[in-house]
């Protein structure tokens, strides 16, 4: 008897996911709940556990495929009997070795890279002719218009030669590298390399995607702590050093690079400048966050309007029942709670922001799914909030705290950023004082907060200081009027500087 093991749901709207990585091959015993395979999406990365013991009889989608929601990926075969291994993830099968003694040439060819894909760029070597390489660890990495592929060894062995350098385009099926496998190929190598360059002397491999990882942010395993199981790096531990502060010295060497642009619009840079520039490629969630970031300017009609709020009621509020608050509900007050009880009422009373767009249709929201922007070290997320109109004060606290930690782990999944028919962005934890959100397609609204900053202010002919925020709403103009978005920004205005209109709906 043999149990499936299927695509997990990826979230509303994803439909596909690539297979990033196995950690298991045919004939390995595993047990319930184990991690299989990583599959990666242009947004998140997904697990997929083993959902029942035994062993793994057969990989159908390999490394590189393409697969929909529900695909079949593989099976596990109750017992312990187990065919024989697969090399790459279920193709042809890898040949075992004449004898003891003997070492026989396997071919790294380039894997599936996806529907209407036919060529890939090899952007990045992890191994160098002559390394031992142990079977599934990554040699090396494509790139592709749509995804970034990762190549595994297909066997145990020594990288005996490669046949396509870095920045070649390599098609479709061809051939990577020759890989020596056998005893005799891993005798040569201990003859010829005490171990494989760039080893961290670690009996614990690593997981795949934050080997990857660590290439992309040029940190060594030495320097990142392991929180998975007996020390293993996780892709998570890869994010937290890369995030964590640098030496002066160091910092100064990994300054911002400048953004790639067509040689024909580039000047002629000096020798000496072009000497200390250098070009790094784009990660996959910083291209989504660009490509979707301009479809919405080049397919909305977006304008924005301001307007400035008192914080002195808030403030006052959050000040008396800050320490109560804390103590009753295990969360502290902070201004997002707020900020998102007054959109959600100004929603209701100007509907047209909560909407969206389809073909010809306008599509009304009758709930609130408030997306509220994080940024984190790999670039920003829009976790959302569901049903936030009918959650309490604490309720949104606790699980905005929850997903902000998520995010900054990289722990979300594609479900908890899908569905948002609204997004607050607070710019003002950064300083900034002033800017013009842009819309997170296919939603018509978001709202833009900015730092308090203490301003004089005329009330009753007398000038006062008083904790002012500007506030900034852009809207799709083809959906909400100006009218609509100027009573929105007026009515979570009036919310705010008299917090206790909240609790009276008014």
């Amino acid at each position: 008897m043999s149990t499936e093991v299927r695509v997990p749901t990826l979230g509303e709207s994803v439909t596909e996911a690539t297979v990033a990585t196995w950690f298991k091959k045919p004939g390995d015993a595993i047990e319930a709940d184990e991690m299989l395979c990583e599959l990666e999406t242009d947004k998140v990365t997904v697990e997929v556990p083993a959902p029942a013991a035994g062993t793994l009889s057969e990989i159908v989608a390999a490394e590189g495929e393409t697969v929909g929601v529900d695909a079949l990926l593989a099976t596990i075969a109750e017992g312990a009997a187990a065919p024989a291994p697969k090399a790459n993830g279920g193709g042809t099968p890898a040949p075992a070795p004449a004898d003891d003694a003997g070492a026989e040439d396997l071919p790294v060819m380039v894997p599936t890279l996806g529907e209407s894909v036919t060529e890939a760029t090899v952007s990045t070597w992890f191994k160098q002719a002559g390394d031992k390489v142990e079977r599934d660890e990554m040699l090396c990495e494509l790139e592709t218009d749509k995804v970034s592929v990762e190549v595994p060894a297909p066997a145990s062995g020594v990288l005996k030669e490669i046949l396509a350098a870095e920045g070649t385009t390599v098609e479709a099926g061809g051939q990577l590298a020759v890989l020596s496998s056998g005893e005799g190929a891993a005798a040569s190598a201990t003859d010829d390399k005490p171990a494989a360059e760039g080893s961290s002397g670690k009996d614990v491999e690593d997981a795949p995607s934050a080997k990857k990882l660590m290439a992309e942010k040029g940190l060594t395993a030495a320097e990142v702590k392991g929180s998975g199981r007996d020390g293993r790096i996780m892709k998570e531990d890869v994010l937290k050093a890369a995030s964590a502060p640098k030496p002066a010295a160091s910092r100064a060497s990994e300054a911002p690079k400048p953004a790639a642009i067509p040689d024909a619009a580039r000047a002629p840079i000096p020798a000496e400048d072009a000497e200390r520039e250098e070009r790094v490629k784009m990660t996959r969630l910083r291209q989504t966050i660009a490509r979707r970031l301009k479809d919405a300017q080049n397919s909305a009609a977006m304008l924005t309007t301001y307007n400035e709020v008192d914080m002195s009621g808030v403030m006052a509020l959050r000040k008396e029942y800050k320490d109560l608050f804390e103590k009753k509900h295990g969360v502290k007050l902070g201004f997002m709670s707020f900020f998102t009880k007054a959109c959600c009422h100004a929603l209701s009373e100007v509907p047209e922001v909560n909407a969206e767009i389809d073909g010809t249709d306008i599509v009304y929201k009758r709930f609130v799914h408030m997306g509220i922007a994080v940024g984190t070290p790999s670039g920003l997320v829009v976790p959302v909030l569901r049903n936030a109109d009918s959650m309490s004060f604490a309720e949104i606290e606790k699980r905005i705290a929850e997903m902000g930690t998520r995010a900054r782990d990289g722990k979300l999944s594609m479900a908890e950023m899908q569905g948002g028919t609204f997004t607050i962005s607070n710019g003002g934890v950064y300083g900034s004082l002033m800017s013009s959100p842009i819309l997170n397609p296919p939603q018509s609204g978001i709202l833009g907060m900015h730092k308090i900053q203490d301003r004089p202010m005329v009330e009753g002919g007398q000038i006062v200081i008083r904790p002012m925020m500007y506030l900034a709403l852009s809207y799709d103009h083809r959906i909400v009027d100006g009218k609509g978005a100027v009573t929105f920004l007026v009515r979570v205005k009036e919310a705010l500087e008299d917090p206790r209109r909240l609790l009276m709906d008014l």
